[in-house]
């Protein structure tokens, strides 16, 4: 399989769907124009909102597979681009069926390997997420959100942003018990283990949700290649989708074929 015939994986985190991606998938498509770009909800997002959620990274990472499968997609080679719980599905993928996976990019993960619970879930947080979990009202829980995982929240971009989420959210409702076994999965998951598969970490140190730290320590332990952006928060394709598919454009292209 050619560069250019390999699939690009996308795969988004907590309580996330698909659509999540926003103008970032388009910009990595005009990136990326002759290559196949894909991404599917995970059980208990999206428009699998009624399934329940899996109870483990390697569940979340076997569902995707059989759904690649589903669409007669090519999985014996693909690139993988995964943010925060989705970098985890991304390490674990690589790791169990290393043959399968060509390159991963991580965008604000982490690893109970390295980095301790309260870091990885940055605990100065911990009410906030809370509330944003348990509130009632659609707009009020997608508000606290985006304030959570963007830095710039009252830009009138991520406004209209925050109008698709709330329309989302009330089409495909995330259930509290779902959230729940998602953020379970992630608090459990640790592979110290590194992949051999080429690999780019992408963070911001004003991350408010995931410690910086996280993913500089997954840069450290696993002598990969390391960028970050000065302003963005935890949502890197929301608050710099040109910074962030530059990154990759840059990164893949010099990899081998």
């Amino acid at each position: 399989m050619t560069c250019r015939q390999r699939p690009i994986i996308l795969v988004r985190g907590l309580i996330r769907e698909k659509r999540h991606w926003g103008q970032f998938r388009e910009l990595l498509q005009l990136a990326f124009p002759e290559r196949t770009i894909v991404s599917f909800d995970l059980p208990g997002n999206g428009h699998l909102y009624r399934l329940k959620s899996a109870e483990s990274i390697c569940q979340m990472r076997q569902s995707l597979r059989i759904q690649l499968r589903l669409q007669n997609i090519d999985i014996a080679c693909v690139d993988i681009v995964a943010i925060s719980l989705g970098g985890m599905l991304a390490v674990d993928w690589a790791n169990t069926f290393s043959h399968e996976v060509n390159s991963v990019v991580l965008i604000n993960s982490s690893n109970a390997a390295f980095s301790p619970f309260y870091r990885r879930l940055n605990w100065r947080v911990y009410p906030s997420l809370v509330s944003a979990i348990c509130t009632q009202s659609t707009l009020s829980r997608q508000r606290k959100i985006m304030a959570l995982t963007t830095n710039f929240p009252h830009q009138h971009q991520h406004q209209q942003v925050l109008c698709a989420w709330v329309s989302w959210a009330k089409q495909y409702p995330v259930s509290l018990e779902n959230a729940y076994l998602q953020l379970k999965a992630a608090a459990a998951f640790k592979v110290p283990n590194k992949p051999k598969q080429a690999m780019l970490i992408l963070n911001s140190p004003r991350d408010k949700l995931v410690d910086c730290s996280c993913s500089e320590q997954l840069a450290k332990r696993w002598q990969a290649d390391f960028k970050q952006h000065p302003t963005a928060g935890h949502d890197l394709p929301l608050d710099a989708p040109l910074w962030t598919v530059k990154q990759i454009q840059q990164w893949l292209n010099a990899l081998s074929c």
